[in-house]
């Protein structure tokens, strides 16, 4: 994913996400520049996540996590009791949508929090929606951390700068997400699998 890549939307009800990160900023005494530099994202970008016009993608906040020392699930909590065992209910997952007009540069895909309960979590399981797309199109993204990808419907490419796989439904991959990675559906709909995506932050 590119530093200028976001998902176009509206607040994300009970994450907050814009107002987590200005708060988390500005208790660190870190102004926007400070911010800008210490994640490569531009100040533009950093102040449409603040006033919640834009939802970053994964990377993006796992980019925002290190720099003011949380977990990345941190921006997903919306409870603040610790518990041992947490349940998500179908209706209470977030789907978090691309943007209606993608720009030059950014991933094409779409993705739902599977949990949204425990804070503190290592682990941030998503729903993934890959869209189809031509092998000159695909975005190569990396970031800190590794991840574990179970396919349920359609045909997915996986690609590296060096090794390419193709996984059907019910195939899974796991791997060190530090490594240049992108996906892409190989049929006329979208593919979709379960993404885990685990941080050392």
């Amino acid at each position: 994913m590119t530093q200028n890549e976001g998902i176009k939307s509206g607040a994300v009800k009970g994450f907050k996400i814009g107002g987590k990160v200005r708060e988390l900023r500005q208790k660190r005494h870190y102004t926007m520049k400070d911010l800008s530099i210490k994640t490569d994202l531009s100040k533009t970008l950093l102040s449409e996540i603040e006033n919640d016009e834009v939802i970053p993608p994964v990377a993006t906040l796992l980019k925002l996590a290190k720099a003011l020392g949380v977990g990345m699930t941190f921006f997903f909590e919306n409870v603040e009791i610790s518990e041992k065992i947490s349940v998500t209910r179908s209706d209470e997952r977030i789907q978090l949508k691309r943007r209606p007009h993608q720009h030059e540069g950014e991933v094409d895909y779409v993705y739902e929090i599977l949990e949204t309960k425990k804070p503190d979590k290592r682990m941030l399981p998503l729903l993934v929606e890959f869209q189809p797309m031509d092998r000159s199109d695909m975005i190569f993204t990396n970031h800190e951390g590794e991840e574990f990808l179970y396919l349920i419907e359609g045909t997915l490419e996986f690609r590296t700068d060096d090794r390419m796989e193709i996984l059907q439904p019910g195939d899974s991959l796991y791997f060190e997400s530090d490594i240049n990675h992108s996906c892409r559906s190989l049929d006329e709909k979208p593919a979709r699998a379960v993404v885990v995506v685990w941080s050392k932050t």
